[in-house]
């Protein structure tokens, strides 16, 4: 029985850093276990905060100088983080960070340029997991479903509350994922009109009230009355969420407030659409997973048939950085990773692109 160690690097759209989690893998027979060792989380300064958030409006050659200097960024860490706990690591798995994704036209970018970040840290790299994806027709996202199968299996629902929302779940032999909307991406952009990087257990979320406009603007986006398998990103958000924001004189609590009603009404349409059991169960994980008041909005919303689960804050906060790890192994054992049934791609792969240090 071989034991995997790997690193796992995840930087998603709420923007709060980078997060390093150490794995070990095993595997007997067809059943995967895993134990998280070490993990660390690392937030942005101001500075690279701005310049991840606004990197979606670099030149090209802006763009392609970040993603080297991003990838050293990453790299640094790395070895740092190696170091600092006296890891023994066989790669790293790298998610990068996504500046632009358009898979309608056939793009997704994630910067954090793998040679940079191999050579930086001395250790085998794999990144560039969505791109194959998108070149076989896919949306190049969600890919954590492989591992929700592959690891989490005992859930009827996984769900995920980064910037984005997305879902989980098993259908007729198959698994099937996609981006419900929107999560912490829309909260942290209110409270940051106060200067406040989240609305810590959604306090001041708690103590609103909702705004019917709003949560009637939010519920009519087009985004949601779509087919999966489809994604989204900031591109979206920007392009259609932040107008109804700015255009609703509210305070920042009845913005929140209403701004949880709205996910959470959502979250739960796609819960009730897609269970079969007269008793389901929902692991929840992600940012959003600590936020108090989106919980227990999402348990009302969903009522007694579901069974909200929110884990150990260890893997409430490191559960992506664990997948990546995951599909960093099975793209070196050249074994699937990427699932068409999620993606819409025209055939499964086994994605990544594997780096050698120099």
């Amino acid at each position: 029985m071989k034991t995997f160690k790997v690193i796992g690097l995840m930087s998603g759209t709420s923007l709060d850093g980078l997060d390093l989690t150490y794995c070990h893998f095993t595997r007997t027979l067809d059943r995967w276990a895993y134990r998280i060792t070490k993990t660390q989380s690392i937030s942005y300064s101001k500075s690279m905060k701005d310049k991840l958030k606004n990197s979606i409006y670099l030149s090209a050659d802006e763009l392609l100088m970040f993603n080297n200097t991003y990838g050293q960024w990453l790299g640094e860490q790395v070895k740092s983080f190696i170091k600092t706990n006296a890891l023994e690591v066989d790669f790293i798995a790298s998610h990068g960070h996504t500046t632009h994704h358009q898979p309608e036209n056939g793009l997704t970018y994630q910067i954090g340029s793998g040679q940079h970040l191999a050579n930086a840290c001395k250790h085998k790299v794999v990144c560039d997991f969505r791109t194959n994806d998108v070149a076989l027709g896919g949306q190049g996202a969600p890919l954590v479903p492989i591992g929700d199968r592959l690891l989490f299996g005992e859930y009827d629902f996984c769900l995920n509350l980064g910037g984005i929302s997305n879902i989980s779940f098993e259908k007729d032999g198959q698994r099937i994922a996609y981006d419900i909307g929107l999560a912490n991406m829309i909260l942290n952009y209110i409270t940051q009109k106060i200067d406040l990087n989240y609305d810590k257990g959604g306090q001041l979320a708690k103590s609103g009230t909702v705004n019917q406009k709003m949560l009637d603007a939010l519920n009519a986006l087009d985004y949601y009355k779509l087919p999966f398998p489809k994604s989204t990103g900031f591109e979206w958000f920007e392009d259609k969420v932040v107008p109804i924001v700015d255009a609703t004189d509210e305070s920042i609590e009845n913005l929140l407030h209403t701004s949880i009603h709205h996910l959470c009404e959502q979250i739960a349409l796609q819960v009730k659409s897609n269970t079969t059991k007269h008793k389901s169960n929902l692991l929840v994980t992600g940012g959003g997973a600590l936020n108090d008041f989106l919980i227990a909005t999402l348990k009302t919303k969903l009522g007694e048939a579901v069974d909200v689960i929110v884990p150990s804050q260890e893997l409430i906060e490191n559960k992506e950085a664990l997948v990546f790890a995951l599909m960093g192994i099975l793209r070196i054992e050249r074994e699937i990773n990427v699932l068409c049934s999620v993606t819409g791609a025209k055939r499964d792969s086994s994605s990544g692109v594997v780096y050698l240090p120099n």
